[in-house]
């Protein structure tokens, strides 16, 4: 990302960091709702979608090199995602589960993977000309890129999806402007830097989401989410969350609410390190 040339390359870097900010005013005000954890348990995407006879496509890559994804929700929201998907197959489209549910180890593993913080790395050095990132800037971007504190990441509390969606007819990805999961000025639901195309597919993809109430993420165009504080903040419903950051045991299908869920899952000495080695890196290459 250091090497772009384009000649509306500041426009992209400004876009970039006042979506940046306002994604961080937006969790910070997640942070701030009241949540009240019902204790729902899970159920599996794709047992329910083969028992219902919905087809889906599932993601076969790992989480952090090794670690399989969890293709589980809150149990009330797969009645949602199953109508999702046949709304989309009347349209002539198949929708992808990328990913799921996350463990507290998933996501701080997700978050320090060499190939997702160089990302982080590479658009916060692009994002300043060149010049290499703070800690600060790394921990604020951090923080929105990858939820790097447990009550800003909707995938630990069961309450979110990331998605992709192909052409039923030809097997093809409905373009959104990056393939998932991309981290640059495209990432925003909003980017003015994807076609009219993209942009269009990208709004009919949310319409299908959103009528069933699976909120987008503004920062990112695969992101949807129900029943955490994120989106009852954004739907404004008054009503404190029922999903909030849990252990999920998936034999007694019980959960247990993180005993801290506001201290950051790589603190900051750690991230330093990391910062450290992702620049030798992407000095190197």
């Amino acid at each position: 990302m250091t090497t772009r040339t384009r000649p509306d390359e500041d426009a992209r870097r400004r876009f970039w960091t006042e979506h940046m900010e306002r994604s961080h005013r937006l969790l910070q005000a997640m942070t701030e709702y009241p949540t009240a954890e019902s204790g729902e348990g899970f159920a599996s995407i794709p047992d329910a979608a083969e028992e219902a006879g919905v087809e889906m496509l599932f993601s076969d890559s790992k989480i952090a090199g090794d670690l399989d994804r969890v293709f589980s929700i809150r149990e009330s929201l797969i009645p949602d995602l199953l109508a999702i998907a046949r709304d989309m197959r009347e349209r002539g489209w198949l929708l992808k589960i990328e990913d799921g549910y996350r463990t507290q180890q998933m996501q701080t593993l997700l978050g320090q993977k060499p190939a997702v913080f160089d990302m982080i790395v590479g658009s916060c050095r692009w994002e300043l000309g060149g010049e290499p990132p703070s800690l600060d800037l790394i921990r604020r971007r951090s923080t929105c890129l990858v939820a790097n504190y447990p009550n800003r990441g909707t995938h630990t509390m069961g309450a979110a999806v990331d998605i992709s969606v192909f052409d039923l007819d030809d097997g093809e990805e409905i373009g959104r402007g990056k393939p998932y999961l991309e981290m640059s000025e495209y990432t925003p639901m909003d980017s003015p830097f994807v076609t009219a195309a993209e942009s269009q597919n990208r709004r009919a993809i949310t319409t299908l989401m959103e009528r069933h109430g699976f909120l987008h993420y503004p920062g990112e165009f695969w992101h949807y989410n129900k029943g955490d504080a994120l989106y009852h903040y954004m739907a404004k419903t008054g009503q404190p969350a029922p999903y909030g950051p849990v252990h999920w045991n998936p034999i007694s299908n019980q959960v247990t609410p993180y005993d801290d869920v506001s201290s950051p899952l790589t603190p900051p000495e750690e991230m330093a390190a990391h910062l450290a080695a992702a620049l030798a890196r992407l000095d190197h290459a």
